[in-house]
């Protein structure tokens, strides 16, 4: 009975020992699991880093080449055949020219001009021998910077409703308009070559595009009489870049 006993206590003894361990081990496997967790994020850690190594990897990049464009100013001419081609003659712009200085018709200095002969112009109103500048009336004078400097045209005598020829050959472009210290509107067009560009106002052209010849019909003479009474019937007559006229006509 003594023997029964004793075997019963050492089983049940080792029992509570098996049942013991068991617990204890399992709080093992669950640390090992927490700390065995942290190994997966360390290992994607380092392939983010190696995939941000291989961004910076410090290659250059390409590089696009972006070509430099010079600023170029206005082009000088090698040669003196623009001015020659008119009957000119390439001089330095202090001496006197008894015609017309132009330019970019000549090589060299901006100061080197291109001296042309002064040609006179057809007449420009039909029916007049020649172009007559308007004399001094009750409404001014016509000659070029009469009025105190106001009036920049040249005033070209003509009858009302008269045609107006083309003084020389060129092409037309309009239309064009001016203003006069008045306020009153003159309509008119411009026509211009490699040599002259003029705007005739106080006409109605008959067209505003094209070329003419010497001669051709550019439009008629409106009346002024309605507006200003007393007034001689003229056409308006003024160069593109602003200078005198009187020499051509």
């Amino acid at each position: 009975m003594a023997i029964l006993l004793r075997l019963y206590f050492t089983c049940t003894a080792l029992l509570i020992c098996c049942v013991l361990l068991s617990c204890s081990s399992e709080p093992d496997k669950r640390k090992r699991g927490i700390i065995q967790r942290p190994a997966k994020n360390t290992n994607s850690a380092i392939k983010v880093m190696r995939n941000d190594a291989k961004a910076d990897d410090k290659r250059p990049e390409a590089v696009t080449r972006t070509r430099k464009v010079k600023k170029r100013g206005n082009r000088r001419r090698t040669n003196d055949t623009g001015c020659t081609g008119l009957g000119g003659i390439c001089q330095p712009n202090r001496f006197v020219c008894q015609g017309r200085y132009m330019r970019d018709k000549c090589s060299g200095p901006e100061t080197r001009l291109c001296c042309t002969p002064v040609k006179p112009w057809s007449t420009l109103c039909m029916g007049h021998y020649n172009n007559r500048v308007r004399t001094c009336d009750l409404h001014g004078c016509g000659a070029f910077n009469s009025r105190g400097g106001l009036n920049r045209t040249v005033d070209l005598v003509c009858d009302d409703y008269g045609t107006v020829n083309a003084p020389f050959q060129g092409s037309l472009s309009g239309p064009v308009s001016q203003k006069d210290h008045g306020g009153f509107l003159y309509d008119g067009v411009k026509l211009f070559n490699n040599v002259h560009c003029i705007q005739i106002f106080n006409i109605r052209p008959f067209r505003y595009t094209g070329t003419v010849a010497l001669g051709d019909p550019l439009g008629y003479v409106l009346p002024l009489q309605e507006r200003f009474a007393g007034i001689t019937s003229h056409l308006k007559l003024q160069m593109c870049d602003g200078t005198d006229p009187s020499p051509f006509i």
